[in-house]
């Protein structure tokens, strides 16, 4: 499962983040403002978002709606102290899936991710995204330049998804950290230099090295 976990409380944010990471082998992305979870779950696809109630930049209700109001489709769950009726009423109003309240025990925070897994349809993202002679076939992970199929590992499809998915955006080198290997990850920040360097070769130079541009001293683009 990828989790994304919406907490401004620091502490329960990193053990939370830490058990569900332990006990049930997710990917967890940990935010600690409204405006950061909403941009998360906009910009990436998700399992469950867990949203805090109270958070700074927009409180977890607000965004929930928010991410209603724009066709949001994921599962979502409520994490609050606010106990009574009417707060749970307003949770579920606002579009979250299910609710659970503060001081929580972690393996029902588990046992209610596992059961939202199960009972959600999340609609796959565009199957195939194209910019110019590049296609890359999203849910079974090929890519074609020209027409012809390229081999591309794992982490250089994740990273050349990102950017394609970002076109127009700088993404600056600590993102593509982030995001395709995570921050706990022992590797530096040249290791994404390299790994860009190995996509626009195998690419071939007549138009990767065109697509995808160096912004120096920040990360890497692909222009739309």
């Amino acid at each position: 499962m990828k989790i994304l976990l919406a907490e401004d409380d620091v502490r329960l944010g990193e053990l939370t983040s830490h058990m569900i990471k332990r006990k049930a082998g997710c990917t967890v992305d940990w935010v600690t403002t409204g405006r950061d979870a909403y941009d998360y779950a906009t910009a990436s696809s998700y399992d469950v978002v867990v949203l805090d109630w109270m958070m700074p930049e927009g409180n977890g209700r607000d965004i929930c709606a928010k991410l209603r109001k724009l066709g949001y489709a994921g599962a979502i769950l409520m994490l609050t102290a606010k106990d009574a009726l009417r707060d749970r009423v307003a949770g579920f109003d606002a579009g979250a899936d299910d609710y659970l309240v503060k001081p929580f025990e972690i393996e029902e925070l588990l046992a209610r991710l596992r059961a939202l897994t199960r009972r959600t349809f999340v609609p796959l993202q565009e199957d195939v995204i194209r910019i110019g002679d590049l296609e890359l076939h999203r849910n079974n992970q090929i890519v074609r330049n020209g027409g012809e199929e390229m081999k591309l590992s794992p982490r250089e499809f994740q990273i050349l998804d990102l950017l394609v998915q970002n076109k127009g955006l700088t993404l600056a080198r600590e993102v593509i950290l982030d995001k395709v290997w995570g921050l706990d990850a022992e590797v530096n920040l040249k290791t994404i230099d390299a790994t860009v360097k190995l996509i626009r070769k195998k690419l071939g130079a007549s138009s990767s090295q065109e697509l995808i541009r160096s912004v120096r001293g920040v990360g890497y683009r692909i222009e739309a």
